[in-house]
């Protein structure tokens, strides 16, 4: 029985292996090299041109990369601003249609996008918010929010109002139940909601593109044509810095997370 678990966790270890880490190096190669033919199992041919390309100053890369993060991380923060008290309502009280309102939360998602942003373009042109950055930070929220409000209304069904409604019995209000109670204890699920929200918005491109009208250019507007191009080496290159983006930021919030569990030491679900 136990050879049998240790196989499957060995299975499992390397089918992750083959499934995200060859790819990875896979994608890095090809960022090195302009010319990759069969059957060599690796390029004969290597080459810096690419990297050149994108760090070259004269080059908008830089400036998509950052535009992206400003509306990744707008939209986070917007998102679990709505989604925390969404989530807790969804997930603590029982009240009339509230399994509709959990239905409608992911009609996002199931409608095509297309079909809810060109209503959504017109009315941001009567509002004068097309082809601005606001624009298109609050045309993210629509395929993001589902998501986090989905995360953490299951965050709240199993942590439950027993340990808020202590506090509120020995005399805390509800402001500092929530801060002191309720926010340390869905840490983890503000983190998974918050590293979805920031991964969708950072790769959207047809919303940023409709919305943004090409004045709000964002790295994934840059990436698409490139690998839409046949530009084998300049496309991954691109793709190389799009997946380290979104991992520095992941571990930089994990990092920040860790620091503020050991520094109030909280209590985990």
């Amino acid at each position: 029985m136990k050879n049998g678990i240790k196989v499957i966790r060995y299975s499992s270890v390397y089918a992750l292996v083959f499934i995200l880490i060859i790819p990875l190096i896979i994608l890095s190669l090809w960022s090195i090299t302009n010319s990759w033919s069969w059957p060599h199992l690796i390029p004969q041919n290597f080459s810096l041109e690419g990297w050149q390309y994108f760090l070259n100053p004269v080059n908008e890369a830089f400036a998509a990369l950052k535009i992206s993060f400003i509306i990744g991380i707008a939209v986070t923060i917007a998102a679990l601003v709505i989604s925390i008290p969404a989530g807790k309502a969804l997930g603590l009280y029982d009240f009339a249609g509230k399994e509709l309102i959990k239905l409608l939360v992911l009609a996002p998602i199931i409608i095509p996008p297309l079909a809810v942003t060109m209503g959504i373009h017109i009315n941001f042109i009567k509002f004068g918010l097309s082809d601005r950055l606001l624009g298109v930070i609050i045309v993210h929220l629509i395929p993001t929010i589902p998501y986090s409000i989905r995360i953490l209304t299951h965050v709240f069904e199993a942590l439950g109002d027993k340990l808020e409604a202590q506090a509120r019995v020995l005399g805390a209000s509800g402001w500092q139940t929530f801060i002191h109670i309720t926010l340390p204890l869905i840490y983890p699920g503000i983190f998974s909601a918050g590293i979805m929200v920031f991964i969708i918005s950072f790769s959207q491109y047809f919303l940023t593109f409709l919305i943004g009208g090409g004045q709000v250019v964002s790295f994934p507007m840059v990436l698409f044509p490139l690998v839409r191009s046949g530009d084998r080496m300049l496309a991954a290159v691109y793709s190389v810095v799009f997946i380290v983006a979104a991992l520095v930021f992941t571990l930089v919030m994990e990092r920040l997370f860790k620091d503020e569990e050991r520094t109030n030491d909280h209590f985990y679900l």
